[in-house]
């Protein structure tokens, strides 16, 4: 997949950028989603219901608090599923990619100064065109997860093979490069995802890994602040987060190391993937 492809997926999510930082309604595609506001048993009910298909969407309640997912992390777990992990002061910081922007090798100089792991959801042309990425990042001790081979809409999959292709073909790419097997971390593109996609990825091996904190980051022409992103980010930062950050962004590879300092210096703790229990 390549970079007109995912931005072309972007670009409508423009005018709604406003409301996104504002109100802390968003999914993966950037879309916003309808999530009530407060966390009644109708939330939590319709949130469930929500999760036979559709975008992983969150509504952020209260600055520093798990925010509220489409799906509730109980319903979840029955797939090996994860949105947030357990609420003490970890995060588990992971990023995406689709393409490489010439930013990757800055992001992981300061994952390695800080000694900080890192999960890596790749598509298929990242791991073919940039081998030695790749391979740093597996030498260095960080997870590369599966964001399939051409990153589709999964959720419209509903076929077991035709799934598992995507993935399976992803796993050969990358063992074909690192000489590696690829560990079993799946990541919807986009956040599409449905109730079946859940069941066949855990039946596959799978643990399923969406997210409790994002920002709009992957737009490559009208990139955030430094002020703005450091902002959200600083605000909205929980206990058990699992931080999505796109790999593509110049911000982020820009205030990386002082969003990590500075998460270090609040008592947080960064965690592999493989201590999500």
């Amino acid at each position: 997949m390549k970079k007109k492809i995912i931005l072309s997926a972007a670009l409508a999510t423009v005018i709604l950028m406003g409301s996104l930082f504002a109100r802390g309604h968003f999914g993966g595609s950037g879309r916003p989603v309808t999530i009530p506001e407060k966390n009644s048993a109708k939330t939590m009910t319709e949130a469930v219901t929500a999760a036979a298909g559709g975008n992983w969407g969150l509504c952020f309640q209260k600055d520093g608090q798990v925010p509220v997912g489409n799906a509730t992390a109980e319903y979840l777990k029955q797939f090996h599923a994860w949105y947030v992990g357990p609420e003490e002061k970890s995060i588990w910081l992971t990023f995406d990619a689709g393409y490489e922007n010439g930013y990757t090798e800055e992001i992981l100089n300061v994952l390695k100064e800080e000694k900080v792991p890192a999960a890596f959801f790749l598509v298929g042309n990242y791991i073919t065109e940039n081998p030695d990425l790749v391979n740093r990042m597996v030498k260095e001790g960080h997870i590369v997860g599966n964001h399939t081979m051409h990153h589709p809409d999964m959720s419209e999959i509903s076929e077991k093979e035709a799934f598992q292709k995507e993935l399976a073909d992803l796993e050969t790419a990358f063992q074909q490069v690192t000489g590696a097997k690829m560990k079993k971390y799946y990541r919807p593109p986009q956040g599409k995802y449905s109730e079946a996609n859940l069941k066949m990825a855990d039946e596959l091996g799978y643990t399923t890994i969406f997210w409790s904190l994002a920002y709009v980051d992957w737009l490559q022409d009208s990139q955030p602040t430094r002020e703005e992103a450091l902002n959200v980010l600083n605000r909205r930062i929980h206990p058990g987060a699992i931080v999505l950050l796109h790999s593509t962004s110049k911000t982020n590879s820009q205030i990386l190391q002082e969003l990590i300092q500075g998460w270090k210096k609040e008592g947080y703790v960064f965690r592999s993937l493989e201590e999500l229990k």
